[in-house]
C-alpha cells in the first residue's frame, strides 16, 4: 500500500481514524487534545489544530507524534 494522505482531510475523518486507533478526545478547544492507553500501561498523547480540514503535512506531524504508521493511519482513516 503507498495511499497518500489525504489533502485536505475532514477533521471530523481524522478524529474518527484516530478513535479507531484508541485514541480518545480528553480536550476540544483551539487544539483537540487526544490519548491513547497502551498495552505497557503508558500513555501517547496527542495534540491537533481545532480546524474544519487538516493539512497533509499537519497529519503526518501528527501520525509520527502518535508513533502512528502512515500506513496505520490511513487504514483507519478509510474505515472511518
Amino acid at each position: 500500500m503507498n495511499y497518500k494522505f489525504p489533502v485536505d482531510a475532514p477533521k471530523r475523518k481524522v478524529i474518527k481514524a484516530l478513535e479507531l486507533l484508541g485514541f480518545k478526545v480528553i480536550r476540544e478547544k483551539e487544539h483537540i487534545s487526544m490519548l491513547r492507553e497502551d498495552p505497557d500501561g503508558s500513555k501517547t498523547p496527542l495534540t491537533m489544530p481545532n480546524h474544519g480540514k487538516v493539512k497533509a503535512s499537519t497529519l503526518r506531524t501528527i501520525c509520527t507524534q502518535a508513533g502512528v504508521s502512515r500506513d496505520e493511519f490511513l487504514e483507519a482513516y478509510r474505515k472511518g
